[in-house]
C-alpha cells in the first residue's frame, strides 16, 4: 500500500492528496493551497514556484532550501518555520 499525505484546509477538507510519506523535493509547482493545514511539514527542497499559500498555517515547517520567491505567501502563519538557506521575497 502506497503511503500518502493529505493536505487539509482549516476546515479539515483534503485540498491535495500527494504520494509518499513526506514533501522534501516534491514538485508543488503551481498549487493552489490557500488556508491549508501544512503545520510541521517537512518541505525541504520543494519546488514551489507560482505555488498559493495565501492564509496557510507553516507554523514549524521546514522550508529550508526552498525558493519562496514566487509563492503567494499573503497572511500564511511562518511562525517557527525553518527557513535557513530560503530563497526570501514572496509575492
Amino acid at each position: 500500500m502506497e503511503n500518502k499525505i493529505y493536505i487539509k484546509n482549516k476546515w479539515g477538507d483534503t485540498i491535495l492528496e500527494v504520494p509518499g510519506s513526506n514533501l522534501s523535493g516534491a514538485d508543488l509547482s503551481g498549487v493552489e493551497l490557500p488556508d491549508a493545514d501544512l503545520r510541521g511539514m517537512d518541505l525541504t527542497g520543494a519546488d514551489l514556484r507560482g505555488a498559493r499559500l495565501d492564509l496557510a498555517s507553516l507554523r514549524g515547517a521546514d522550508l529550508r532550501g526552498v525558493d519562496l520567491r514566487s509563492v503567494d505567501l499573503d497572511r500564511a502563519d511562518l511562525t517557527g518555520a525553518y527557513l535557513d538557506s530560503a530563497i526570501k521575497g514572496g509575492k
